[in-house]
């Protein structure tokens, strides 16, 4: 019978300790962790509009920021020498120009892939037929 008393006032003990503990810190614990970093950005809000140096990173896929997405306006077909100038169907985007690589000798078939002098450029090919 001593055995159980003795138990019992040790888990009473611990279990008004934990209440102790909670009620002293509710407003840390309502807040959440975040709340103690205060420039702390969700990967969410980190898009190239709102912090322009993610772009930047080594990763990225381009340094220029077009519709929340970061891209190479040298290269990209959706945008082109700039944000929103698309490539059309047989034109690709080279040095932020729009080539049509289907009849271009200088970039027949992809960016500066000429073809040989007296040659020309037909569906993308050099002296096709």
């Amino acid at each position: 019978m001593a055995l159980t008393t003795s138990l019992a006032l040790s888990v009473s003990s611990v279990e008004s300790d934990e209440r102790s503990t909670a009620a002293a810190a509710p407003s840390l614990l309502s807040r959440g962790i975040y709340s103690l970093f205060p420039r702390y950005h969700a990967r969410g809000l980190m898009t190239c509009d709102n912090v322009p140096r993610v772009c930047r990173a080594s990763d990225s896929p381009g340094p220029d920021c077009c519709r929340k997405q970061c891209v190479n306006v040298m290269t990209d077909n959706q945008n082109c020498g700039q944000c929103g100038k698309k490539c059309r169907f047989g034109q690709a985007c080279c040095g932020g120009n729009r080539v049509n690589v289907m009849y271009d000798p200088k970039n027949c078939g992809g960016c500066n892939k000429r073809c040989k002098k007296g040659s020309f450029c037909q569906y993308g090919m050099c002296s096709y037929a």
